[in-house]
Parts: structure tokens; sequence; C-alpha cells
């Protein structure tokens, strides 16, 4: 859709969840019985579906890690077999978790080859295969100005650290990205470890901060390469460039990630799959 500025909006879910308000045990959670101020109807598989979230959120079960089989989930939560199949097959559709054949459902990773291009919707042009290479330009502790403490829900003048870095394809710098992200979350990260660092960004966040990227929205729009731009990517000053300014979020839409990327496209193209 248009917004008032002319942009192209485009949101995704990639991961996604609400997690209810609620203290009470799991059994008990699940029933009929539970009180609630403003009562609402949940179907049963719901409400299974929340219970599953709220011990994914607590860390009950780790990415990567194998999750109690159905059977086991609807005696823990006293409801049928059934119920609980259908609360994984909506937790799988929202790429929460892995169903792997014979071996049972696993936490979602993203560390999976597959959950790493999760959220790079940018796609080559041609089928080369792609070696992503990434360069980091600056890794520093800023105060956040106002629009990046709106964004990641925090007071302006609160720490974040900022990160720019390039990425390339095939030895051909294709992005420039600036992300921030809160300080109080990622203590210890510095530009050494993310250079050291071989896997996705994502990955890193997950293994060692504890905070699992699940959600995102992006806004897309077209601009010209300025000046800076211009000279990492290799470009003219005012060459056609793809803005993406991305909010990333984790377990209970808590937003952890701010993102401003401009992408070369003259032989790639941004791909997003919508139903």
């Amino acid at each position: 859709m248009l917004d008032a500025g002319r942009d192209f909006v485009v949101k995704f879910e990639v991961m996604s969840s609400i997690l209810p308000n609620s203290n009470n045990a799991d059994a008990h959670a699940a029933g009929a019985g539970a009180a609630s101020p403003a009562p609402t109807f949940s179907p049963l598989y719901q409400q299974i579906k929340a219970l599953i979230m709220q011990r994914l959120e607590a860390g009950e079960w780790k990415p990567g890690e194998l999750i109690p089989s159905e059977v086991e989930l609807g005696n823990r939560f006293k409801v049928s077999q059934g119920t609980v199949r259908k609360a994984i097959d909506e937790l799988a559709a929202e790429n929460l978790v892995v169903r792997r054949q014979g071996k049972g459902t696993f936490v979602a990773t993203h560390h999976e080859t597959q959950a790493q291009f999760r959220f790079l919707r940018l796609m080559a042009d041609s089928d080369e295969p792609q070696r992503p290479e990434n360069k980091i330009i600056e890794v520093k502790r800023v105060r956040a100005s106002a629009e990046v403490a709106r964004q990641l829900d925090m007071k302006s003048g609160d720490s974040v650290i900022f990160i720019r870095r390039v990425k390339s394809f095939n030895g051909v710098p294709i992005i420039l990205e600036d992300i921030w992200l809160p300080g109080a979350i990622f203590k210890g990260l510095t530009a050494e470890r993310l250079v050291e660092y071989r896997g996705p960004l994502y990955g890193l966040f997950e293994s060692e901060f504890g905070t699992r990227m699940i959600r995102a929205e992006e806004r897309i729009r077209a601009v010209g390469a300025d000046t800076d731009a211009a000279e990492f990517l290799g470009v003219a000053p005012q060459t056609p460039l793809l803005s993406v300014e991305r909010a990333s979020f984790t377990y209970g839409d808590k937003p952890v990630e701010m993102r401003r990327g401009l992408y070369l496209t003259t032989n790639h193209h941004y791909q997003s799959e919508l139903s």
C-alpha cells in the first residue's frame, strides 16, 4: 500500500506469535474455566498453541532442540493428540518449529540453511550459485535517537549498538546495511566478534544473546545512492537503489532490531511470497 509519503509498504510475518498474559499452570490454562476480565472464545488448539509458545519464550526448549511428542504434550495439557497436532501444524506453518520425518518436531533455528534466507528476500536474477560475504565497516555504542527509540520501544538517549556492514555476493558489493540493537540485550557484541563469526547474524543473536527473531516488518522505497552508499557499493552517485527499512521482533512481539538496507538491484531482485 502507499503511505502519505508515497512509499510502498510491505509487511510480512516470517515467524509470528501473540502470547496471552497468563501465569496459570499449563493444564489449568488450557481448561475452559480460566477466569478472564473480558471473556472471548478461543479454540482449544489455539490455547494449546499459546501455551507451547509460552514454553518457547521461557526457553524450556532451545532452538534446535527436540520438543516433546504430541502424545506427551497431550498428556501434559490434558487434551487429545489431535488437538496438539493442530497446534503444532500452525507453529510449523509459521516456521517456529520444524517437523522431521521419523525424528520428531524441533524448535526452529536461524542456523538452518533454509532459515538463513527467510529474512533475506534479495534473489539473484540468474541461477548462478551465490557466495555471500559480510564486511564490517563500523560497530559502536551510541545513544538512541528519537526515531530509533520509537522503533525499538525504548527511551531517547538509551544505549544502542550501531552496526554498519556491506554484504557482497560473489565478490560484488550488493547491500549496505545500518543496524541498531538495544544495548541492554546485546552487551558484549563487538566488531571483533562479528568479524570472526562466520554464520548468519540472526544465528549469532540466537545462540550468544538468547534473542530469536521471529517476525519482521519492512518498508520499501526507491532511492538514489548518496555519496556514502555510492562509495561502499562501487556505483555512481544517484544510482537507483532499493531502500529496505526493517523492524524485527522476538517473542511477545517485542522489537529488538531496526535495520536500513540499500540494495543494488542491477542483477538482483526483491522476492516476496504472498498468500
